[in-house]
């Protein structure tokens, strides 16, 4: 189990079955894959700002499901690094390994509506009927196999799961885009290896935590219609969703690790404090003065969801 600093929980430590009392609640649920950037960090004072300003209960989940990219002792090294810049959770972290049973139990709600996929990503990708743009689209190849058709192909391998759409379409009301309608994906429920995948997962464990208010990166909003069409098909509301403009580098692309030094410990080796780097992320929301430092808790009082930048935060080198 992970340390979680003592500076982490905030004044509720009702536990996660107690979580589920209509109060509502933001979440910010990073995968120990590798440590957090600046660009992370701002996501999650984002998602912060936005549950504590409403009322609403904040939430921790740790989304570890994907055990080949997990890094042991990241998550640890995560919470020392949120709880570094004062941003504080209700409760205990919700740890996705932990609750595999809950995915197959929706999995079970989900029975007639779904179907078993042979396909690699590569056949994918390749596929002539697979739609061209940013967001790669399922293009059906095993929506209509027959029975003879799914036990030959079973024998060389093993199946996915994935949700049978029917070309719905969905619409979600997001703070910054508006409203976004889109046809929901037939997305993968459970991997081929067994492992519940991440649409099924964020869908149940937002469901049963409370969590009516989803604020993260706005490369996210592409699956945020079919996200919303499982929950209402496992009995869930659709939450309230605000997808923020991305950390991006001075050539315009997403912020990674190769830009330098853009994660805590790498700040700091070069002399930035957390206090000081809380103060560039507030400067970069329009939330304070350059140089200025401020607490998580002052930001509060000056945050204002209409006045959030609507334009990428351009990360300087070094920051």
């Amino acid at each position: 189990m992970f340390d979680i600093p003592a500076s982490f929980v905030g004044a509720s430590t009702d536990d996660l079955a107690a979580s589920q009392s209509g109060t509502g609640a933001g979440r910010y649920a990073p995968s120990p894959t590798g440590e957090l950037h600046v660009g992370n960090l701002r996501t999650a004072l984002l998602a912060w700002l936005f549950a504590r300003s409403t009322g609403r209960r904040f939430l921790l989940r740790i989304e570890d499901l994907d055990a080949a990219r997990v890094r042991p002792g990241m998550a640890d090294q995560q919470l020392a690094d949120l709880a570094a810049l004062g941003i504080t959770f209700d409760g205990e972290p919700m740890v996705q390994s932990q609750r595999l049973a809950a995915y197959h139990h929706a999995l079970l709600k989900l029975a007639d509506k779904t179907y078993e996929c042979f396909c690699s990503r590569r056949e994918i990708a390749e596929a002539a009927s697979a739609p061209h743009g940013s967001v790669a689209r399922y293009p059906g190849t095993c929506r209509n196999l027959t029975k003879a058709e799914r036990i030959d192909r079973k024998r060389r391998r093993q199946p996915a799961l994935r949700l049978r759409a029917d070309g719905a379409v969905q619409t979600v009301h997001d703070l910054v885009h508006g409203d976004n309608t889109a046809e929901v994906d037939d997305v993968v429920l459970l991997r081929n290896d067994g492992v519940p995948a991440y649409n099924l997962a964020v869908v149940v464990d937002d469901g049963f935590s409370g969590v009516d208010q989803v604020v993260r990166g706005d490369d996210l909003l592409p699956v945020a219609a079919t996200q919303a069409f499982l929950a209402e098909l496992l009995g869930y509301p659709s939450p309230i969703y605000a997808h923020m403009p991305l950390a991006v580098n001075a050539e315009g692309a997403r912020l990674a690790k190769r830009d330098g030094a853009v994660t805590l410990p790498e700040l700091a080796a070069v002399g930035l404090e957390p206090k000081t780097v809380l103060g560039l992320i507030a400067v970069s929301l329009d939330l304070a003065s350059p140089g200025e430092q401020a607490s998580p808790d002052a930001l509060l009082g000056r945050f204002d969801p209409e006045r959030i930048p609507r334009r990428p935060w351009v990360v300087p080198p070094g920051v």
